[in-house]
């Protein structure tokens, strides 16, 4: 795989091959603008972990953790399946997420 390349998907699209390894794909039904922040949280999330990983700030570690958690979940990728759940559910998931994230971003 390549950055110009999508990863390759299982034949039922609920995960992507990576390295030889399946990890659970983001929810389709996510719309793609909303999915965009949702990542962008990720990432801020997982800089956030090194920074504090680095600086040996256990508790700002613990924080920036739980901000990547809140993101995979609200992407999907983990906590219930999302093909396992209604399209309600699955929207209030995402929509919680990222206005938890948010939130915290502007705090």
């Amino acid at each position: 795989m390549n950055a110009h390349q999508p990863p390759e998907t299982t034949p039922d699209g609920h995960h992507v091959v990576i390295g030889g390894r399946k990890w659970r794909a983001t929810d389709p039904s996510i719309p793609e603008e909303i999915a965009a922040r949702l990542r962008h949280h990720l990432m801020s999330a997982r800089r956030a972990v090194r920074s504090a990983t680095t600086a040996g700030d256990a508790t700002a570690e613990k924080a920036a953790r739980a901000r990547v958690h809140r993101a995979k979940v609200a992407l999907g990728e983990r906590g219930t399946p999302w093909w396992d759940q209604p399209d309600k559910e699955r929207r209030r998931r995402w929509e919680q997420g990222l206005a938890h994230l948010d939130a915290k971003a502007r705090s």
